[in-house]
């Protein structure tokens, strides 16, 4: 019988800000983490990844490569990103040129379940829990759905 290649989560290569808290089990590398951030555990966060200062990111979410979050966010719990879109009909296996960027802009919730696809969301956004996010968000305002839709117009302070 053989044996399994154990590999151990953790924390590699990471530009931390000042005050950041990441409560452990997480595995983060590669990434680059703002100030007075909260990362929850079971939180995976890859190489290439972005996340502005004051944001938080509630356990078990993943946030896959090539994302940018904003300031003074909201991840929820069990969100996850996604970069691949299959569109070579299968996964992109290793195949980095096949996987799209996320932009997340500045004072955005996500809510719990939520799933995202490679797209840009604009400042000032509510997405509500188990949405799915499909295609760029250029207003503010509070977005439900599969796929996510505005259902309020929100006016920023």
């Amino acid at each position: 019988m053989t044996q399994p290649k154990i590999k151990e989560s953790g924390i590699v290569d990471v530009v931390f800000g000042e005050n950041v808290t990441v409560v452990k089990p997480a595995n983060l590398y590669g990434c680059e983490i703002g100030d007075n951030v909260f990362i929850g555990p079971f939180v995976e966060v890859q190489r290439d990844v972005t996340i502005g200062d004051r944001t938080k990111v509630q356990s078990h979410s993943f946030i896959c490569e090539l994302v940018e979050i904003g300031h003074d966010c909201f991840v929820g719990h069990g969100v996850v990103f996604i970069n691949d879109l299959f569109s070579a009909g299968g996964p992109a296996r290793g195949d980095k040129s096949l996987w799209k960027r996320t932009r997340v802009g500045n004072h955005v919730s996500i809510g719990s379940n939520v799933t995202v696809l490679p797209i840009s969301i604009c400042d000032h956004v509510v997405i509500g829990a188990g949405s799915v996010v499909t295609k760029d968000i250029e207003v503010p305002g509070v977005y439900v759905g599969n796929p996510a839709r505005l259902i309020r117009k929100l006016t920023p302070n």
